[in-house]
């Protein structure tokens, strides 16, 4: 079912995302959860620093990278939850602007991708 004559995958091809979408989101969540703890310990570091110290800047410049590190997972993760929502409402792997199949190959590679590379590159 690689070429886009397909208007769907297969059960069996579905399970495949499926299961790559599951071990990502497993990772995410425990890289997310260590980010989180992070940031709870640069928020305790912080509270023992004197006013004035000069590593307050350096604390918080850390602090601000965990934190848009943590808000890129959690976008991650969401977009994640979406692909298997799409797996579960049968509209995985269909790229939103030409109505053909996403190839495998794009899928694997970013799987929750809503766009063909065709539309993608046509987007600019």
């Amino acid at each position: 079912m690689e070429n886009n004559q397909a208007l769907r995958y297969s059960a069996n091809e579905l399970k495949e995302f499926e299961d790559l979408i599951n071990s990502k989101l497993d990772k995410s969540r425990d890289e997310l959860e260590y980010l989180k703890k992070s940031i709870i310990r640069e928020d305790a570091a912080e509270n023992k620093t004197s006013a004035g110290n000069l590593d307050d800047g350096a604390g918080s410049m850390e602090k601000e990278q965990l934190n848009q590190l943590a808000a890129r997972a959690q976008k991650f993760i969401s977009d994640l939850e979406r692909a298997i929502f799409r797996i579960k409402n049968g509209t995985y792997g269909v790229c939103k602007d030409t109505g053909k199949l996403i190839s495998k190959e794009r899928l694997r590679a970013v799987p929750h991708t809503q766009q063909s590379m065709e539309a993608k590159m046509n987007r600019v």
